[in-house]
């Protein structure tokens, strides 16, 4: 036996003073945590607070990268910091693995799902191909995919996102690893698969006695996994100990302002925006929306038979999960998609084309943006299309709008690698606002961003409206986020509307099963509520499967 290969301690993971630096940025500074044999840890924090960083370190990811780590690591009995090349692959999805943000991005596009978890297993367990492909059936299986030996052959991009995540949950279960870590795990999932997978964890974590370290922006994700929670802000540990007092009695003052960003979806709802005058002028209408996608047998129907209104200066959510078509309606309320039937009417005048009165601000700004030109001339586009032919007029503009979303004007000339994501995103709804609009479409537009720059940007939009007297279309998954900042709500399912209302209505005294089933399933900051909430879900899915 090696030196660093210890008889395994009494703690699952050991970690010491450390220490992560990238040239002169100190990403990790002195962090010290422990997590014992079947226990789960959630590192909580906001975007840059180094809580991925530290995942990484725990399986030796930062070296040869040109970072420098102090401190000391031990997990499962591996000295980490000692470790030869060697010993850390046999650690790394043998005793340790690791379920990463993206799946997409950890999947080799080309290899069928059952190969690359049979590949892993062969490589750490020196099993025959028949054997290794007998293991990744049976891990498909045990993660709830359906029909597990045919989906076993299926590539990637024939899986939902759901499916890859608990694909990726199935390859890290393949040699039955003592600690599993997971990177944002349901970060891009909706609030029903986001509650399947952590269902999944905390079900695989009873029954295999595996630890688990929860890496996560989201405090209800937390509340709904995890036993500790270590609270991080600029590398360091702000607060530790056991969820239900870290959530429920927080002791630090950043703490407590990461709770109070976190929506609540049993909030009330803010003011209406009827005044006592009666009801706004509508803006925005659609009647009978219908989009098919594909010929013949392969037609799909993406939205079917939509109808709505949009008041001057009031927000209607829309939520659903993936594929409810809730994306494709926003576009084509936007003019970048055209109906396949019925009409979008704006200000009483059926529209044709894309109206620059009605703009949108995209989930991802990143892919949304030009990386080869400054963000000053991409907010500048806009003012052009209209005709705007003085530079120093567009620049003057340019430079008021950045300083409305809260940017500096001085920021014209920098590219989009340039700014965080909350940034990014200021820059988005810069560019919607150039135009001048009546109606702003947002498409998710917060559900990459942490509790604390989401409420950041929310609130920016709500000061928008409020003085610029517009109105929102929010489109979400995330029912708390929609909640927060909606008048109405228009739940959707498989392209049609199942129910629609005032939020306060929808949310308290939902009428339609299926909203019912959403938020049955939002995570609760309350660790016994969540708890409640997981066994109903246990039960549910019991009955279902008898009654199938």
């Amino acid at each position: 036996m090696s030196d660093v290969e210890k008889v395994p301690s009494r703690s699952l993971v050991e970690v010491t003073d450390l220490t992560v630096e990238f040239g002169d940025l100190r990403a990790v500074d002195g962090l010290s945590l422990r997590l014992e044999r079947g226990a789960a840890l959630a590192l909580v924090g906001e975007s840059g607070s180094g809580k991925s960083t530290v995942a990484s370190a725990l399986l030796g990811l930062h070296r040869g990268t040109g970072a420098r780590v102090g401190g000391a690591i031990d997990v499962a009995g591996v000295d980490v910091q000692q470790a030869s090349d060697e010993q850390l692959r046999r650690l790394r999805g043998g005793k340790a693995a690791m379920v990463f943000q993206d799946p997409l991005s950890s999947l080799d596009p080309y290899y069928a799902i059952g190969d690359q978890i049979a590949e892993v297993h062969r490589v750490h367990t020196r099993a025959t191909r028949r054997a290794a492909r007998a293991r990744a059936v049976e891990v498909l299986d045990r993660v709830g995919i359906p029909d597990a030996l045919r989906r076993s052959r299926s590539r990637p991009h024939e899986f939902s996102g759901g499916m890859r995540q608990r694909a990726l949950i199935a390859m890290a279960l393949a040699c039955e690893p003592d600690l599993l870590i997971a990177d944002e795990p349901t970060t891009a999932l909706d609030v029903t698969v986001q509650a399947q997978i952590l269902d999944l964890l905390h079900t695989l974590r009873e029954e295999t006695g595996m630890g688990l370290l929860l890496v996560t922006h989201d405090v209800g994700v937390a509340a709904e996994s995890v036993d500790e929670v270590l609270v991080m802000r600029h590398g360091r540990a702000v607060e530790h100990g056991p969820v239900s007092a870290v959530l429920g009695s927080p002791a630090q003052p950043y703490t407590r302002e990461l709770l109070g960003a976190v929506p609540r979806v049993d909030a009330a709802t803010r003011a209406r925006s009827e005044s006592s005058e009666g009801p706004a002028d509508v803006v925005l209408e659609a009647t009978g929306l219908r989009r098919e996608f594909g010929r013949g047998k392969r037609a799909f129907t993406a939205v079917d038979d939509v109808s709505l209104t949009i008041r001057r200066g009031e927000t209607l959510g829309i939520v659903g999960e993936s594929g409810s078509g809730k994306t494709t309606l926003g576009r084509m309320l936007v003019g970048l998609l055209e109906p396949t039937a019925g009409e979008v009417r704006h200000e009483g005048h059926a529209r044709v084309g894309v109206d620059p009165a009605v703009q949108m601000v995209f989930q991802d700004p990143v892919s949304s943006l030009n990386p080869r030109r400054s963000v000053g001339e991409s907010i500048a586009d806009p003012l052009r299309a209209r005709g705007e032919s003085d530079e120093g007029r567009i620049h003057e503009r340019v430079r008021e709008l950045l300083e409305r979303v809260g940017l500096e004007a001085a920021h014209y000339d920098r590219y989009p690698h340039e700014f965080s994501g909350g940034q990014r995103q200021r820059v988005g709804i810069a560019r919607a606002l150039a135009a001048d609009p009546r109606v702003i479409v947002c498409d998710e537009p917060v559900s990459a961003l942490d509790v604390t720059t989401q409420a950041q940007v929310v609130a920016l939009l709500g000061e928008l409206q409020r003085e610029l007297g517009l109105a929102l279309v929010f489109v979400a998954h995330d029912l708390a986020v929609v909640r927060q900042v909606s008048d109405r709500v228009a739940v959707m399912r498989r392209g049609r509307i199942v129910e629609e209302g005032p939020a306060d209505a929808v949310y308290d005294s939902p009428q339609d099963p299926y909203t019912k089933q959403l938020l049955a399933a939002v995570p609760a900051l309350d660790p016994l509520i969540a708890a409640q909430r997981r066994g109903a879900r246990r039960e549910l899915a019991v009955v279902s499967a008898v009654q199938v």
